[in-house]
């Protein structure tokens, strides 16, 4: 059946707008409220288990809470990082959020052509009117895990495994270090990268070779490929590790003593709320263990191994630098 166009008076077009649609096999869209909107962007899976399930996460407590309507797409390359943000900048998005360091220039670059929207992206350094970066001190919790690390190690060794070499990343290992030196100044960390978000299986290999040569506490910052590395642990007697972003216990409940984690939707949300309400201004926002958005989560399987002093001294490192007494190195972004 073809639907023809039907002259009618103004007072019943609305009847006439119905009976059209009907007619054609459509049924009416009732009008939509003018909903607050939120994109993300991720560089890679929503569940792999760490940095962006945490977004996701946060994605959806903004729907709950703001009644907002969101979308998310996965992203691996700058020209797609361009064009994700360009597509939901121009469907009317308000906020889209960048998953990462990586995203910033082209946050940059689609935000001075959308200046109605709002682009966060999850570390960096780059501000504009309308772009600014989430800046997520985590360096705070690695700095007590190395510093612990180094105290239970039995060969003065620890390890770090990472995927792409990042700032964001790489900062979180200088931390590691330097947690690690000031508890052990004769302590060595080896350092690994795999190139990749993903690969589970290079990330197994490196831990293992990292063991062979005689880590035997080791922390990673990889996302997605983190898996290989708790799959080492698990395989390697008398070695225990580190989970990051988010608590990783158990992923290796017999091998990870700890996580160095992030409340990124505790974050994320915050942000929302500050851009829905209109009172957003560009800066770089940082949180770190006073926000309550970095912190660590012990496992309490293994804590009772590490004998009374070390949870101790982990007590009193994070009270110092809740306090501001102690401040833990980090890269300059």
């Amino acid at each position: 059946m073809r639907c023809r166009r039907i002259p009618v008076g103004p007072t019943v077009v609305l009847v006439a707008v119905v009976l059209l649609a009907v007619a054609c096999g459509e049924p009416p869209t009732p009008p939509q409220p003018d909903l607050f909107r939120v994109a993300l962007l991720a560089p890679g899976s929503v569940r792999d288990a760490g940095w962006n399930q945490s977004a996701y996460e946060g994605l959806v407590a903004i729907r709950d809470e703001l009644q907002a309507e969101i979308a998310h797409q996965e992203t691996r390359t700058p020209q797609e990082f361009e064009a994700g943000f360009r597509d939901f900048a121009a469907r009317g998005f308000d906020l889209v959020f960048g998953h990462g360091f990586e995203f910033q220039d082209a946050a940059a670059k689609v935000g001075g052509e959308f200046p109605a929207t709002v682009f966060i992206t999850t570390s960096g350094s780059t501000v504009r009117a309308n772009v600014a970066p989430i800046v997520f001190e985590l360096e705070q919790a690695t700095y007590v895990l190395g510093y612990v690390g180094a105290k239970i190690s039995k060969t003065g060794r620890l390890g770090t495994v990472g995927g792409i070499e990042i700032p964001s990343v790489a900062s979180t290992f200088l931390a590691f270090e330097a947690g690690a030196r000031d508890a052990r100044a004769d302590g060595r960390i080896a350092e690994t990268y795999l190139g990749s978000w993903e690969d589970v299986a290079a990330a197994r290999e490196a831990t293992l070779a990292q063991v062979a040569l005689g880590a035997d506490v080791l922390i990673h910052n990889a996302d997605a490929a983190a898996r290989g590395f708790f799959a080492a642990l698990d395989e390697s007697e008398g070695v225990y590790g580190f989970g990051t972003n988010r608590d990783q216990n158990d992923l290796a409940p017999d091998s990870v003593i700890a996580s160095a984690v992030l409340d990124i939707p505790r974050a994320l949300l915050m942000v929302a709320r500050e851009v829905e309400a209109g009172r957003f201004r560009p800066r770089s926002i940082r949180f770190g263990m006073r926000d309550g958005v970095v912190g660590i989560v012990w496992n309490d399987a293994l804590v009772s191994r590490l004998g009374v002093g070390i949870p101790i001294t982990a007590k009193s490192l994070v009270r110092r630098i809740k306090s501001g007494q102690l401040v833990v190195p980090r890269a300059g972004f």
